[in-house]
């Protein structure tokens, strides 16, 4: 057998010379079974291989075999080894795997001998090596310094004499595992021995830096980003700094930047994957700190290369987080960026002319600082303490807001004085970082294991305290240490009282709060909080907003007050407040604002629980199509637009009057022209009053010639002149104005229509909220037809893409959020008939529809409604689905008798209307989630198959039906006798509908389908069951549909009638009785098929083309030679060539003949002897 291997291993490889496989102890020849392991080793498909290596090292696992067997198993392997173009290095793996399975004395006595060879060339290729390495790190007691020194020259792997080699050996790895983006084992297995060796730092040095780091970007720049995130866990404190402080970080760096372009390839998701790990599993706080700072101090002319949002910070530790924080915020007050690994890309070191300033290394510096300390705020993965947490929201805050004037303790951010005053650039990215800060504090869990956090509060410290008051108490302290720090934006007296009432406002809240913890208390409190810390960013708009908030919350008090004396009821049964309050969020969401719309978001999901059917209706009344914009109870408006317009039309309007006063006063004939001529053309069309006011300016000057007066040559003086040109520049002028103000009016609808769309697009996500939140409340029932309004208005106009989008939203939350909800109302006692009167309204309306898109949301709204009006089938378990014949008939309150006739009447005017905007598909779903209603319907359904008023209905309610009878729920809920009369009306319909069928067009074939399909279901549930049904009526009618032959071709319609009549027991005939009538007329034709020359006639083959060349009442002449001597044969040849193909051709014809069809050749032949006869009879009166 290993002679046989021998041979097919040399068919495999061409090569001269071929080492010589022998077991001349036959020790292998003992184990057939492991024997075989390597001779599917040898084979070269690359899965048999890999399997048997596999096998083999199982094998070797499970069982002690003799040292001898383990010694030619190495000896085969090395053998096979020379075969690397077929096997690769899987015999080297192989050995490397029993080296790491074989104990100290098999390896010492039996197997060094053996590897001598090896062992002795291990700085060669990198199989070799990693076999060295194995066995020093295996049995290091064997391989002694000695012992390395005669095999190597060097008594330690890892030496300057060594290094040439070894860096060509980790080249050689790194290209050889190109494509698999791995991590070589060699590479490791030298780190590994550079560390046992205390020659980690000659290694990176001399192997890494200078050796791999020398070759262009590429596999070699890989493989050493691997081996550094490989060495993570491997490294001391100092060696990580020395690793994360030399030139491969750079190079990382340099490729992290490279890597942004598109279809580059990025190898930061790996060395992510390789910090996470190491983070995970270091205990050690000083190395996690050491390699979370390596990363961060890796920067780009200031700005670190890493993201700001790290997600490897995740498994940080608290002590190492709390170290990171405080240098976070040591370096954005003295940035030290001389510590950083800076570095320049080779373009940026190209562009640049002069070295890039320091102020502005320092301020994207302290940008990417800010977003950090942002990140590990918002992140709740990130495991922090409150006192770090509270730490980080003052540290941004002081510094987005405030200038320090005197150091205090009271203040700990006034004692880091900063190196670098904050450029105003860098304080508006600091301000935006707090206040997206903000809404992470506003979603945070409660940290630590408390009471709070037990309840899953959200924006709440572990002692009840809201995030943002305690950022707002340490504000109020700043503004009240004037003499210790200055507020960026100063303010004003009124300002000031405006801050000062807002406290006092949110603490009669809080002592309110204490005495009762009511919803509106908090509300009213969020409310003020996000307010009144915008003050620091926009004063005024913060100022008006608290005194509205101030005025509703007074009256919103009195009003309760006042109700709760006149009727002597509890506040909690009219809780108007919620009103007020969302009154308040929709004048707030009509402000373009990103922080207003995150403000009204966190307080609205704090009130939804609270809401009335009077607050839910002035939330909808926004967006109600069918209301005038005026009437919606908000003013969107833009403020500073319409700053802006006032002043521009107020400069527009004293330029004007210049220009009037300067043209009175000199000759501008031409440039009253050129007005005239734009006003024209800016306007559509030429103004009837204007055209009067310009006659009477003519006519009152005289310029206006006419017919009586005969003035047609009298011309104007100077003086008359001037006062016509003034008054012609006036006229125009106002021309021009009015129309500028027709454009301005346009631009202003269009803009404020623009606004109204943002603003309702915000309301939905009001909307959303509420149905996410509080899907079981009764008040979603009242949203149902609204939003059905919306979105038929939206759909019957032509939008615009804003007005698209906002339809979709609507669309999808309709759809996702309301109908198809998990939690739905369950509590409807008293508003049944409330219900089923919506429900006929929505069922009415879908009917009268033109679109059916639109009426599958009104459909789909009906069956929401239905499902309300059922309710939990079964009281016990509410998530499984009914299956017992009793639960199935449970329809809670419904009116069973009343919805099955509305639903009739919707399914009778589908079949029975032409254009009607219901589908087949909506009654599908029906019959599918109301099985009860489908028994009851099942009757109108089957009557339609041949009643429909189109074959489309006819075919629909084929479909319909079949679903219906498969469904096992309408199975249970019918009886036997009531099942049986039921599939005998079925068959009895199909039978009328296919008599007389004729295929005319698609819709005719697509209905015979469909009622087939219904037919084989009908014919297949009848038999299995042995149900009492007459069939054969049926059958005759299906016979008779392939009387002439038509149903035999292949196609749908035709395998669907085929396996139908298979299950009546007839099968589809074959072609045999076709074949034997063409050998009959075949063999009549034998004679003159071997006169033929293809299919062309007779006439056309050669005759055709020969007459252009005949002359008229001439002969041809003689064959002559050419202009190049050369005679008439090489045309001969070129005939014989073309006659030569020709024959071809029609051979091939020929075959193509005895291949096709019997059918195919009778109609051929026949088709050629008719035009035979046509064209002998053209010869005959010819010759006449």
């Amino acid at each position: 057998m290993l002679s046989v291997m021998q041979t097919n291993m040399g068919e495999i490889e061409d090569s001269t010379v071929r080492p010589k496989v022998t077991d001349a102890k036959g020790i292998l020849k003992q184990n057939r079974q492991f024997l075989d392991y390597f001779w599917d080793i040898a084979k070269p498909e690359r899965e048999i291989r890999l399997k048997a290596i596999e096998d083999l090292i199982e094998h070797l696992k499970q069982s002690e075999k003799e040292p001898q067997v383990m010694l030619e198993c190495v000896r085969l392997l090395q053998s096979l080894s020379h075969y690397r173009e077929h096997l690769r290095d899987l015999p080297r793996k192989t050995m490397v795997d029993i080296l790491s399975e074989t104990s100290k004395e098999v390896f010492e006595e039996v197997l060094l001998s053996a590897l001598q060879s090896d062992l002795t060339s291990a700085l060669n290729t990198p199989e070799q090596l990693e076999l060295l390495l194995v066995a020093l790190q295996k049995f290091p007691s064997v391989l002694k310094p000695k012992k390395l020194k005669k095999l190597l020259g060097t008594t330690a792997v890892i030496t300057k004499e060594n290094m040439p080699k070894l860096v060509e050996v980790l080249k050689t790895a790194a290209r050889s595992v190109k494509k698999e983006n791995i991590l070589p084992p060699v590479a490791f297995d030298l780190l590994q021995a550079s560390l046992r060796e205390d020659n980690f730092e000659m290694f990176w040095n001399e192997a890494i830096i200078k050796g791999m780091l020398s070759e262009m970007p590429g596999p070699t720049h890989y493989l050493s980003f691997r081996l550094l995130g490989a060495s993570l866990p491997l490294l001391s404190v100092a060696q990580l700094e020395f690793v994360l402080s030399a030139d491969v970080m750079t190079h990382y760096g340099q490729h992290m930047l490279s890597a942004q372009l598109a279809d580059r390839f990025k190898f930061a998701p790996e060395m992510e994957k390789y910090v996470s790990e190491f983070m995970r599993g270091c205990a050690d706080a000083d190395k996690q700190l050491v390699v979370a700072l390596g990363f961060t101090q890796l920067t780009n002319q200031g700005y670190p290369v890493v993201p700001s949002c790290w997600k490897d910070l995740e498994h940080m530790g608290l002590s190492a987080l709390q170290k990171y924080v405080e240098w976070l915020m040591e370096g954005f007050c003295k940035p030290q960026l001389e510590k950083c690994l800076d570095f320049s890309t080779r373009r940026q070191k190209g562009n640049q002319e002069t070295e890039v300033e320091s102020d502005s290394c320092v301020a994207r510096f302290r940008k990417w600082i800010i977003l950090r300390l942002a990140f590990i705020v918002e992140n709740h993965q990130i495991k922090k303490r409150e006192d770090l947490v509270m730490k980080m929201a003052r540290f941004i805050f002081f510094h987005a807001f405030f200038d320090v004037k005197k150091p205090t303790p009271e203040i700990p951010e006034t004692t880091q004085a900063l190196s670098v005053p904050i450029d105003q650039q860098t304080r508006a990215s600091i301000s935006s970082a707090f206040y997206g800060l903000l809404q992470g504090l506003n979603t945070m869990a409660v940290l630590g294991d408390s009471a709070e956090a037990e309840r899953r509060i959200l924006g709440v410290k572990a002692d009840g305290s809201i995030w943002i008051y305690c950022v707002v108490q340490y504000a109020t302290t700043l503004l009240n240490q004037s003499k210790h720090v200055q507020s960026v934006q100063t303010l004003s007296p009124e300002q000031r009282r405006g801050w000062d009432s807002m406290l006092e406002s949110v603490e009669a809240l809080r002592k309110k709060a204490k005495k009762s913890s009511s919803p509106e208390h908090s509300a009213f409190q969020h409310l003020f909080l996000l307010v009144g810390i915008q003050m620091f960013k926009a004063p005024e708009e913060s100022l008006e907003l608290l005194n509205d908030l101030r005025t509703c919350m007074d009256k919103a008090q009195a009003k309760k007050s006042k109700k709760k004396k006149a009727n002597g009821k509890s506040s909690d049964e009219e809780p108007l407040w919620v009103e007020v309050v969302v009154e308040i969020l929709l004048s707030l969401l009509s402000q373009p604002s990103r922080l207003t719309r995150g403000v009204c978001k966190a307080v609205f999901s704090r009130i939804c629980p609270h809401l009335t059917q009077e607050a839910l209706s002035s939330i909808l009344n926004v967006l109600d199509p069918n209301k005038d914009e005026d009437e919606s109870g908000v003013m969107v408006t833009d403020e500073k637009e319409k700053k802006k317009k006032h002043k521009e039309e107020e400069e527009r309007d004293e330029e004007e009057d210049d220009d009037v006063e300067d043209e009175e006063g000199s000759d501008s004939s031409s440039s009253s022209s050129e007005d005239d001529d734009e006003a024209m053309e800016e306007g559509e069309g030429v103004d009837q009053n204007f055209r009067l006011d310009l006659m009477k300016v003519l006519q009152g000057q005289n310029a206006l010639a006419t017919e009586e007066d005969g003035s047609d040559e009298e011309e104007l003086d100077d003086a008359a002149m001037m006062k016509l040109d003034g008054s012609l520049s006036a006229l125009f002028l106002e021309q021009k104005k009015k129309i500028q103000a027709k454009k301005d009016e346009k631009d202003r609808l269009r803009k404020e229509k623009v606004l109204v769309r943002d603003f309702k697009i915000k309301v939905l996500d009001m909307v959303e909220m509420f149905l996410s939140k509080q899907g079981s409340s009764a008040l979603v029932l009242g949203m149902v037809e609204p939003l059905l309004s919306v979105i038929e208005n939206g759909m019957s106009s032509e939008t615009s893409q804003q007005e698209q989008d906002f339809l979709r939203k609507v669309a999808d939350i309709f759809r996702n959020r309301l109908c198809r909800a998990k939690y739905y109302c369950r509590e409807i006692d008293g508003r049944e008939a409330e219900l089923h009167d919506m429900l006929e309204r929505l069922i009415g309306r879908a009917q009268k529809l033109t679109d059916s898109s639109v009426s599958l949301y009104y459909f789909s709204a009906a069956l929401y409604v239905l499902k309300v009006l059922r309710g939990v089938v079964s009281e016990q378990d509410s998530a499984n689905a009914p299956t017992t014949p009793s639960e199935l008939r449970l329809m809670g309150k419904v009116d069973v008798e009343r919805v099955t006739t509305c639903f009739r009447n919707a399914l009778t005017s589908f079949m029975t209307k032409r254009k009607s905007p219901l589908t087949g598909a909506m009654f599908i779903d029906l019959f599918s989630r109301f099985p009860v209603l489908c028994v009851n319907l099942l009757d109108t359904v089957v009557e339609n198959i041949t009643a429909g008023v189109r074959e489309h209905q006819q075919g629909q309610a084929c479909v319909v039906a079949l679903r219906a009878l498969q469904s096992k729920d309408v199975k249970n809920l019918m009886s036997d006798a009531h099942r049986t009369e039921l599939h005998q009306k079925v068959g009895d319909q199909l039978a009328k509908s296919f008599e007389d069928v004729e295929c005319k067009n698609k819709t005719v074939h697509e209905k015979i389908v469909k009622a087939l399909e219904l037919c084989q279901h009908l014919v297949r549930t009848v038999h299995s069951q042995k149900m009492q049904v007459n069939l054969e009526l049926l059958q005759n009618v299906l016979k008779s549909m392939n009387a002439e032959g038509s149903l035999q071709k292949p196609g749908q319609l035709e395998d669907t009638y085929w396996s139908v009549m298979k299950l009546f027991g007839i099968l589809k005939p074959k072609m045999e009785k076709v074949k034997k009538v063409v050998e009959a007329e075949q063999t009549e034709e034998t004679t003159k098929k071997k006169k033929k020359k293809g299919f062309l006639p007779e006439t056309k083959k050669r005759k055709n083309r020969k007459k252009p060349m005949v002359l008229e009442g001439k002969e041809m002449p003689a064959s002559t030679e050419t202009a190049g001597g050369v005679s008439g044969e090489e045309g001969k040849k070129k005939k014989n060539k073309k006659k030569s193909k020709k024959r071809k051709q029609q051979v091939g014809e020929g075959e193509e003949t005895r291949n096709q069809p019997a059918t195919k050749k009778a109609k051929t032949q026949q088709q050629q002897q008719q035009k035979k006869k046509k064209k002998g009879g053209q010869q005959e009166v010819d010759g006449k």
